[in-house]
């Protein structure tokens, strides 16, 4: 939520509060021609419809979003000729971070949630394949999303019948989809506009009693002004929000930084050494020398083309040297990036055990190999090894990942609508609640091969709320990772065991190809 909105309350209230306002007034009084009258909440003025090139009227409502920021609602309609549109537009500031805010609609009353589309937003559908390029903004719900989605597509379906077929079969699949969720068809659609008569509203979408495919909406805005509604508190388990570091094309795209700006230039060979002296000469710990990134040519795993993935070695203090994959599809976008040890194998299995009791714990770097298993007991979550794979983040960034996992995958197989619907959204809002550390939880890594890392703050003192402990692996471990038939010593005298038992034996083969060679020859 903005900071503007305890300081201009008079300026942008409350939508709720403009309603109640709007309702006392009688009805001529309810909107003014240009002036800022307070006791006035909705603003009028002339403008020129682009249709029809006559007069029409643009209203202006400034008002603010609980939770979210202030906002300018602007609805234009002419009388002329019947056009009408309306438009959101942020009236805050660029937030610092990109946000993308997730809903999983499983219910038809997630239909009625309300959300925010500014002009810097993408909407994505992934059930449906369906990206919305950014545009104009808007203040809708899901249900009107989905309707706009039906005209802006159907409109030039007939043309793309003819000139297109393969176009017009693709987006005619999209449009069933999204008419079955809305529960209107094709044939209705067509008599209502050449009805004559008052207009009939379409009965809303979240009363009609006909079933629902699950499918998310995505909303991905690098401005940050955007927002979608969550039921009861943030910790809605149907509800996401995660936040990132704008690129520098986001960031020219939205004119913080001038397209010819020179990007920020890597230190040079001699900045590095005059950097090492004055490290030296501090008395401090000098930086690692592992600079060099290997690049691998290889092929994407989702779409087949070449594609390469780069390798960087690592050291990472107090505990020992990782190597870094990151694989990036220029073609389709894949992304996949796995941390891998760049040691020996440890003779010992460690298990890492973590109080963590206020969010400063949840900025500690984390380094989960593919070989370790996480739990926190509180919730009963338990992952395998290999869960995730291997991933060098924070402890945030790991819990939010295994949140957007466990609800992308369950709710887009439909799993959570069965008879465990209700436990499983009560166990999101428990992990819910661990991510934002409502209460204290305990954060347990088991990693048999020791691979496995978490940040000490108080290194290289002992850390009160953190033990480690090591143990031996059981015969069962070592079988499943391989270990019980490696040989590193004495492996010599073996080689050359088998080399002499492959001399010796007989070679029948060839015994029998001279005289069939010979036989061939004669003939």
């Amino acid at each position: 939520m903005s900071s503007n909105n305890s300081t201009n309350p008079e300026l942008f209230p409350a939508i709720g509060s403009v309603v109640d306002q709007t309702q006392k007034l009688p009805v001529e009084a309810q909107t003014v021609e240009v002036t800022l009258d307070e006791e006035k909440p909705v603003q009028e003025i002339e403008s020129l419809c682009m249709r029809c090139e006559q007069q029409g009227v643009t209203r202006l409502l400034l008002t603010s979003i609980p939770y979210f920021r202030e906002i300018i609602v602007m609805s234009f309609r002419c009388e002329h000729c019947g056009f009408s549109n309306n438009e959101v537009q942020s009236a805050g500031s660029i937030r610092p971070e990109g946000a993308v805010y997730t809903v999983r609609v499983l219910a038809r009353e997630d239909l009625d949630r309300q959300i925010v589309k500014s002009n810097t937003c993408t909407v994505i559908i992934p059930e449906f394949e369906l990206t919305i390029p950014p545009g104009r903004g808007q203040l809708t719900t899901i249900e009107g999303l989905i309707r706009d989605i039906i005209t802006d597509l159907g409109a030039d379906q007939p043309l793309r019948r003819v000139q297109s077929p393969e176009a017009y079969a693709k987006i005619e699949s999209i449009l069933e989809r999204c008419r079955a969720i809305v529960g209107e068809e094709e044939e209705e659609e067509d008599a209502d506009e050449n009805a004559t008569g008052p207009v009939k509203t379409p009965k809303r979408a979240s009363e009609m009693d006909t079933p629902l495919q699950p499918f998310t909406v995505r909303l991905d805005d690098p401005a940050g002004n955007s927002f979608a509604e969550f039921i009861g508190s943030m910790a809605d388990p149907k509800w996401n929000l995660r936040t990132y570091h704008r690129t520098r094309q986001q960031n020219i795209e939205l004119g913080l930084i001038a397209p010819d700006e020179p990007a920020p230039e890597a230190p040079t060979p001699d900045q590095t050494a005059e950097t090492k002296e004055g490290d030296e000469q501090s008395k401090e710990p000098a930086p690692i020398e592992n600079e060099e990134i290997f690049t691998f040519p290889g092929t994407c795993s989702s779409c087949g083309h070449p594609c390469n993935t780069y390798i960087k070695k690592v050291n990472i203090p107090y505990f020992k040297d990782v190597l870094i994959m990151s694989t990036n599809c220029d073609k389709c976008g894949y992304r996949d990036n796995e941390v891998k040890s760049g040691a020996a194998i440890s003779p010992q299995g460690k298990r890492i055990t973590l109080k963590v009791e206020d969010r400063e714990d949840l900025s500690r770097d984390i380094l989960k190999s593919e070989s370790c298993g996480l739990s926190i007991p509180e919730i009963e979550l338990v992952l395998q090894a290999g869960t995730l794979g291997g991933r060098f983040t924070t402890l945030e960034g790991i819990l939010d990942q295994i949140y957007e996992e466990l609800s992308e995958k369950v709710f887009a197989s439909g799993d959570a609508r069965g008879s465990n619907s209700n436990a499983f959204e009560e166990f999101l809002k428990k992990l819910k609640a661990v991510k934002n550390v409502e209460h204290p939880f305990t954060l347990i890594l088991d990693d048999p091969l020791a691979n496995s890392y978490l940040q000490n703050l108080y290194a290289p003192d002992p850390d009160p709320n953190m033990t480690i402990e090591m143990y031996d692996r059981t015969w069962e471990q070592n079988e499943e990772l391989g270990l019980n038939d490696m040989k590193v010593e004495g492996y010599e005298a073996d080689a050359q065991q088998d080399q002499s038992s492959k001399s010796d034996a007989p070679k029948p083969a060839e015994t029998e190809q001279q005289p069939q060679s010979s036989e061939a020859k004669s003939s």
